[in-house]
């Protein structure tokens, strides 16, 4: 039976906790988000003239991941260019044969999670494009793909390269995986319980993360946990082989 205590607890889940960022993150990331935004519509407000659709409300969304949390892989260059590209056209596939717009805006955004996934390109902005598509297409007309290309595709791809250059010229590792020739960091070994105010104080000193503390604790205990285990395994099977040769 659930008691008063407990929904009381579920309740306060509702709070949010402050966000773990140092104000100079904010600040450049702020700066960042309009650099890239103003960049990337004055290009494509160039390149297509005001007779076209020259930029769509999403990018908003992908520019608080490139420029906020680019260390997600929801960031990366493949997810933005790639998310948006193919939730575009399989929000206007879906609008070309299905003739009601909310079961088609509903079936996009599901379609492009699923394809999203499998092109390893997952970017929550792409469902609100695969959405524009469907209800633009049928309150337009629109035929054909031209909208996933331009505007699309050319946002897409103007904003993804505005985030490389301020991502780096700031400090920050962007595209943030390391490639097969880059030297992965080497296990530290820690004597030493790392307390929440370390994990708190470790996280203001870098770029925003997308995870709590107390997240972040269970994780390192989880991973301490797994290399015990290991490390009790390894001594398990070098006893039992000393026990062969003995």
């Amino acid at each position: 039976m659930i008691t008063i205590s407990q929904i009381k607890h579920f309740i306060k889940r509702f709070w949010p906790r402050p966000v773990v960022v140092a104000p100079r993150q904010i600040i450049l990331s702020s700066l960042g988000a309009f650099t890239g935004l103003l960049f990337a519509s004055l290009f494509s407000h160039w390149t297509l003239g005001e007779v076209n659709v020259w930029f769509i409300a999403p990018m908003g969304a992908s520019a608080v991941l490139l420029f906020a949390a680019s260390n997600s892989p929801l960031a990366q260059p493949w997810s933005v260019i790639g998310g948006n590209f193919v939730s575009a056209l399989t929000g206007l596939t879906v609008a070309h044969y299905i003739e009601q717009p909310v079961i088609g805006a509903a079936l996009a955004a599901g379609l492009s999670v699923v394809l999203m996934f499998k092109l390893r390109c997952l970017h929550p902005p792409g469902g609100a494009i695969a959405l524009t598509a469907v209800m633009g297409s049928h309150a337009a007309g629109m035929s054909g793909y031209h909208f996933a290309f331009v505007p699309v595709l050319l946002n897409s791809v103007s904003l993804t390269f505005v985030a490389i250059l301020f991502n780096n010229l700031i400090g920050r590792r962007y595209p943030h995986t390391l490639s097969a020739a880059e030297t992965l960091p080497k296990p530290v070994q820690m004597d030493v319980a790392i307390s929440r105010q370390d994990l708190h104080e470790a996280l203001m000193k870098g770029e925003f993360l997308d995870i709590d503390e107390e997240d972040l604790q269970q994780v390192l205990q989880q991973a301490e946990n797994i290399a015990l285990a290991r490390q009790a395994g390894k001594m398990v099977i070098h006893q039992a082989a000393s026990e062969r040769k003995s």
